[in-house]
C-alpha cells in the first residue's frame, strides 16, 4: 500500500511547536517515517501564518525546518524537506499584498492560502487578483472543506475561471472531515479541477486517514488527473 505515483506532499504542519501541528521533533519523525514508507520522497511543509493565533514569519518557519531536516537526516529518513506557509486570508494578508511585502512561496511562486470555513472574506476576489498581477499563483487550501463553497456553485465556477489552483486534502476522501466534505471532494475530482493534493498532516491520525484514502476508488481517479505535485 503506497501513494504511487505521488511523490511530493505540498501541505502539512511538520515544524514543531509553532502552530497546531506537531509539537515535538519526535512526533515529526514518526510521521515522516510513515510518509517515506508510503512512497513520499519530498515534503513541502506549510505551517500556519495566522496573525493573533500563529504569528509565524519566514525566519521562524525556516529555523524550525532546519531542525527537522537535521533530525530527519540523523534518523536516516530519506525525505527531502522544504517549507512555505499556509496564509490565513485576512486584512493583514491583504495589506501584505497591497504593500508588496514578499510572500513565502513554494515551487513556481505558488502561495497557499486558506479562509474561514463558513464564509469567505469579503475581499477574497481582490486578494486573488492582486496575487495574480504580482506574479504569484494562488493555491486554495482544501476547497472541499469550505461550507460556503459547497453551497455556492457560482463562486466555485468563478474560482476555477480565475485560475486558482485547487489543493485537495487526501484525508477528505476517507471521510476525515465528514460526509459532505467527502462528497464535494469527489465532485471536484469528477470535474477534474484538482491540481495539487496534500496530507494536511498535523498529527499521526492524519496518516491513518491517508492510508484509508489510498484504498478508495476516488484515490485512483485522482491519480489520473494532471496533478502538479511531482513537478515541484
Amino acid at each position: 500500500m503506497n501513494v504511487s505515483p505521488l511523490k511530493v506532499d505540498v501541505h502539512s504542519h511538520l515544524v514543531p511547536a509553532i502552530d497546531d501541528g506537531i509539537q515535538s521533533i519526535e512526533q515529526g519523525l514518526e510521521i515522516l517515517a510513515e510518509m517515506e514508507a508510503l512512497g513520499y520522497e519530498k515534503v513541502i511543509t506549510t505551517p500556519h501564518t495566522f496573525p493573533g493565533s500563529f504569528d509565524n514569519t519566514p525566519e521562524i518557519i525556516l529555523e524550525g525546518l532546519e531542525k527537522m531536516k537535521a533530525a530527519t537526516q540523523e534518523a536516516g529518513i530519506n525525505i527531502t524537506m522544504e517549507a512555505a506557509t499556509e496564509y490565513y486570508m485576512d486584512d493583514v494578508f491583504l495589506k501584505m499584498l497591497e504593500d508588496d511585502e514578499p510572500l513565502m512561496t513554494f515551487g513556481n511562486n505558488y502561495v497557499l492560502f486558506e479562509t474561514g470555513f463558513m464564509s469567505p472574506p469579503p475581499f477574497m476576489k481582490e486578494a486573488i487578483f492582486l496575487m495574480n498581477i504580482k506574479g504569484y499563483k494562488p493555491v486554495y487550501a482544501h476547497p472541499e472543506r469550505y461550507e460556503y463553497l459547497i453551497q455556492d456553485k457560482q463562486l466555485l465556477e468563478e474560482m476555477i475561471d480565475r485560475d486558482v489552483v485547487f489543493q485537495m486534502n487526501l484525508g477528505s476522501l476517507a471521510g476525515a472531515y465528514g460526509k459532505p466534505v467527502q462528497k464535494f471532494a469527489e465532485k471536484l475530482i469528477d470535474q477534474k479541477v484538482v491540481r495539487l493534493v496534500g496530507t494536511d498532516c498535523h498529527h499521526i491520525g492524519h496518516i491513518d486517514a491517508l492510508k484509508k484514502t489510498i484504498q478508495s476508488k476516488y484515490f485512483q481517479k485522482l491519480m489520473q488527473l494532471e496533478l502538479l505535485n511531482n513537478t515541484l
